[in-house]
């Protein structure tokens, strides 16, 4: 399995950047871990980008990570799928794709990461932080003090599992959120509202790499 990484980024699509261009300018920022989230998106337009995005990521030696369409995770060459709480549950996930991809779940709540966790999730993309424009259906907000509980009740039950923050996040949360034990951080609106995107996840990535 490739080497969790402290920064993730979720694909988005503006009045300016494809859903391809997003991942682009990540991954020449520095980030190597993406994640392609296309949920409007049809089979044909799922897999054109798909391969690109594969391209990408094996040029920049990156992490490729597919949004809920488990049957098409071998058929673009990603790395791993990413299962939100009405996707497919992950142990069927698992079940079709074997030991070989790399699994995360989505979760809000301790009981929704121990439920992961027992189904053999890789890692677990947990928020919102905040409330965000890139999501619809948002759960409740945690905060702070939500990541501070969650990672505490994970440590008393002894679950390892990298967790991820998501939603929301500027490059002003990021130290706060950091201490609060959580593994790395997901980005999306944060990077792609900056004026020069590339340099935004430059900046993030330095300043998470200096704490």
């Amino acid at each position: 399995m490739n080497k969790f990484s402290d920064i993730q980024f979720i694909s988005h699509f503006t009045d300016a950047y494809s859903y391809l261009d997003s991942i682009r300018m990540a991954l020449e920022g520095g980030c190597r871990w993406v994640q392609l989230r296309m949920k409007e998106a049809n089979r044909d337009e799922l897999v054109r980008v798909g391969g690109e995005v594969r391209r990408l990521c094996q040029q920049y030696g990156a992490t490729f990570i597919l949004d809920d369409h488990v049957e098409l995770v071998p058929v673009v060459g990603a790395d791993g799928v990413h299962l939100g709480k009405k996707d497919m549950p992950i142990a069927e996930a698992r079940r079709l794709l074997g030991n070989d991809y790399i699994i995360g779940g989505t979760a809000n709540t301790f009981e929704d990461v121990v439920a992961h966790y027992e189904a053999s999730a890789d890692y677990i993309g947990c928020g919102p932080f905040r409330f965000t424009t890139t999501k619809q259906g948002l759960a409740s907000i945690l905060g702070l003090e939500g990541y501070r509980s969650i990672v505490e009740q994970m440590n008393a039950h002894g679950i390892d599992l990298p967790i991820v923050a998501i939603g929301g996040i500027t490059a002003e949360d990021i130290p706060d959120i950091m201490q609060t034990g959580v593994t790395g951080l997901a980005l999306s609106g944060c990077v792609l509202r900056a004026a020069d995107p590339v340099e935004e996840m430059k900046t993030l990535i330095d300043i998470i790499h200096r704490l």
